[in-house]
């Protein structure tokens, strides 16, 4: 590590009392807003809740140590839980644990490997179709506990966002939510009413989560069952992870390291696995709420995950009496800010085709309920437009030399694959002209179905008779033609 990154590490850590105490007490509001999602998710993977809040505690601090964005949360839920539940369906809780690490370990390698690059192909379109569809998702997340509920219930979650929306305008030297969550619990606790708390969600660890290794035999058949499910999850995870840390960017207007992030999260999950919890990613709901409540150092990362365990355990019988419906009104408030109003705005004055990239994401991510399959979506469609639009700004502009009987052909723009078939409908291969120039000036040939094409024209002219001339190749053009196209440099 060079003295500039070591500086910049230290600073992301401590840059101050007052950044601390924000970062304290963001992660504190964090710690909060991770428990009913874990809770929720682990039994979406068929595990017990205690499985989540472990490996939420252990990823929470390996990666504010290790992790590439700072003030970012990872912890054990997001789409990870969606595709462990098969496993544990089909072989129990001990592979889990063996996928979890093993996942981590494949994340490691992609870190290494440098495969966040390929965050490079998702689009501005995607990402905020991305953080629109999770929004959406945060808030339908809600409507259950706010069915079939009392008058008591509702009346909570209007006091709880009064409190979150109101208490900003008179001060804001600690977070709206966190006093939510402490007068809220003070009323429940005063007068006590007919409203569900956290206790009523799921059982809540009663002891710290202890090292040891999965138990299952160390075999290849052991290994042929997890390979697949390991290398899902650590996919699945790194694409959540990397765009919640891409939202955090924008968010912030700072840069973080995607590949350290990546390695980060790998490191975690082995933790994780290791100590009794599934595979997690990057949680973007409660990250965009801890920048929201102004965390933005690796220290309210660290807080978020230790005050976990404090929460878990010594303070147990306090947090299994904090009403659903402030982590229900702080949850509501986090989507509504999560939601990018500006995108309905853009929807009319953007091109169509990125409305519709923003849109796919978004109907395809609420319908699935899984963020990995929306952003695929949304990639592919993104890929669709761009090679139609780069295909319409191939021309090829025909022209006839009398004097020496030469048919000109200027080509401009892109050939590749998907421009390959109108660059060779361009050209009159049975031409009466006895000579015809080519000039590639202003293209460029990208793979070998454009040099492929280029081939054939020249061939197909050659054997009519013409005289065949090839001009202004760009060098990465010419390597191509070279190596693939012999007919046409002959």
């Amino acid at each position: 590590m060079t003295t500039e990154s070591l500086a910049r590490y230290r600073t992301e850590w401590f840059a101050g009392p007052t950044m601390a105490r924000r970062d304290i007490l963001a992660g504190m509001v964090g710690t909060f807003a991770l428990i009913p999602e874990v809770i929720a998710f682990s039994f979406v993977a068929g595990i017990d809740p205690e499985v989540g809040l472990f490996a939420s505690f252990i990823i929470g601090i390996v990666i504010a140590i290790a992790g590439g964005r700072p003030a970012m949360i990872s912890g054990a839920a997001g789409s990870v839980a969606l595709v462990a539940a098969a496993l544990v369906h089909a072989h129990g809780l001990q592979y889990l644990l063996a996928a979890t690490i093993l996942a981590g370990a494949f994340q490691i390698v992609f870190g290494l490997l440098k495969l966040d690059v390929l965050m490079r192909f998702v689009s501005r379109s995607v990402r905020t179709g991305f953080v629109n569809a999770l929004a959406i998702l945060i808030f339908s997340a809600q409507v259950p506990q706010m069915l079939d509920v009392t008058w008591h219930t509702y009346a909570m979650i209007a006091g709880g966002l009064a409190i979150i929306y109101l208490l900003p305008l008179i001060t804001t030297a600690i977070p709206s939510p966190l006093i939510c969550i402490v007068v809220l619990t003070a009323i429940a606790i005063a007068f006590p009413m007919p409203i569900a708390t956290v206790g009523d969600l799921g059982r809540l660890p009663s002891s710290l989560p202890a090292f040891a290794l999965p138990g299952v035999p160390a075999t290849l058949d052991m290994l042929a069952i997890v390979a697949p499910y390991a290398l899902a999850m650590a996919a699945v995870g790194l694409l959540e992870s990397m765009m919640t840390a891409q939202v955090v960017d924008d968010l912030t207007a700072t840069t973080s390291s995607k590949a350290r992030e990546c390695t980060g999260l790998g490191l975690a999950n082995m933790a994780a696995g290791l100590f009794g919890g599934i595979a997690g990613c990057g949680m973007i709901g409660q990250t965009v709420g801890n920048v929201r409540y102004g965390g933005t150092g690796r220290l309210s990362t660290l807080v978020a995950g230790v005050f976990l365990l404090v929460v878990m355990v010594p303070l147990r019988p306090w947090v299994a009496q904090v009403p659903v419906a402030a982590l229900v009104a702080i949850m509501i408030m986090v989507s509504i800010s999560t939601f990018s109003w500006e995108s309905l705005r853009d929807l009319t004055r953007h091109p169509k085709v990125s409305g519709v990239v923003m849109l796919a994401t978004v109907v395809v991510t609420v319908a699935t309920h899984d963020l990995s399959r929306g952003v695929l979506v949304g990639v592919l469609l993104s890929g669709v437009f761009f090679a139609f639009k780069v295909t319409r700004m191939m021309d090829v502009a025909v022209d006839h030399d009398p004097v020496t009987d030469t048919r000109i052909y200027t080509v401009t723009g892109q050939v590749f694959f998907a421009s390959a078939d109108i660059f060779t409908d361009r050209f009159v291969t049975d031409d009466s002209a006895r000579r015809a120039r080519i000039d590639l000036t202003a293209a460029h040939l990208w793979d070998v179905t454009a040099v492929g094409a280029l081939d054939d024209v020249v061939a197909k002219m050659r054997r009519h008779g013409m005289t065949v001339d090839l001009v202004g190749l760009n060098e990465a053009s010419a390597i191509l033609v070279d190596r693939h196209a012999p007919l046409a440099r002959g």
